[in-house]
């Protein structure tokens, strides 16, 4: 009996991804600590829709990846004052990130070639 409610789960979690699912995940945020977090501690860095909260990023992870996710850390980052050139002021516009930490035996290759 708990055999079967595992394998009922398990095909749940990997069920076909909805469209949401896939609006959910923005574009990975690809920088230098990031790529040391992926490679070191199985962590994975996403920008996500703003009115995303931890359990759809990680249903969203684990149906459109097929990984499972131990936990799911999101950060707001703030919209910042900038100058275009050394004249025209601007805005560079703030999102939330999520760092998606993978179960461990976990892996996740952003890059296919």
């Amino acid at each position: 009996m708990a055999k079967k409610k595992t394998q009922e789960a398990a095909e749940k979690r990997f069920a076909k991804p909805t469209p949401k699912q896939f609006d959910v995940i923005v574009r990975p945020v690809i920088t230098e600590k990031s790529m040391a977090m992926a490679q070191n501690q199985n962590k994975i860095v996403v920008e996500v829709l703003k009115s995303a909260n931890r359990a759809e990023i990680k249903m969203a992870f684990e149906s459109v990846f097929q990984v499972k996710v131990k936990e799911v850390n999101i950060i707001n980052v703030d919209a910042k004052a900038a100058k275009r050139g050394t004249r025209y002021p601007g805005m560079i516009p703030g999102y939330k990130k999520a760092i998606v930490t993978l179960a461990e035996g976990e892996a996740l290759d952003l890059f296919k070639e």
